[in-house]
């Protein structure tokens, strides 16, 4: 599993770029980063993952959980989303496009 070499918070773009070990590059814009937050404030105990809309959210910081996660705060206070590697990689392989609605991960 690739891991994120370099994490870069881009407020003026609304972003966050990340930088995997593989060189791949993903952008993140904040609203979609944290409309699929993994956490079970916003996605409840089980079931399928659902894009929670949320107004003009502002990353504030992101620290790195161990080797294996991220965790993003946001400017409501929002901080108990950890989006592990394997999560944030496929937020950036399948949006389709900066809005989508439609579950990263399919089922899960």
């Amino acid at each position: 599993m690739p891991t994120p070499l370099l994490l870069t918070p881009i407020p003026e773009d609304q972003l966050l770029r990340v930088l995997w070990d593989d060189d791949t590059l993903n952008d993140y814009p904040f609203a979609y980063l944290r409309g699929w937050c993994p956490c079970a404030v916003c996605q409840g105990h089980g079931g399928e993952r659902h894009f929670v809309e949320v107004e003009n959210p502002q990353l504030v910081s992101i620290n790195m959980v161990g080797n294996y996660a991220v965790n993003p705060t946001w400017d409501d206070g929002h901080e108990t989303g950890i989006y592990t590697y394997a999560y944030l990689r496929s937020l950036g392989e399948n949006q389709d496009n900066q809005h989508s609605h439609d579950n990263p991960e399919g089922t899960r």
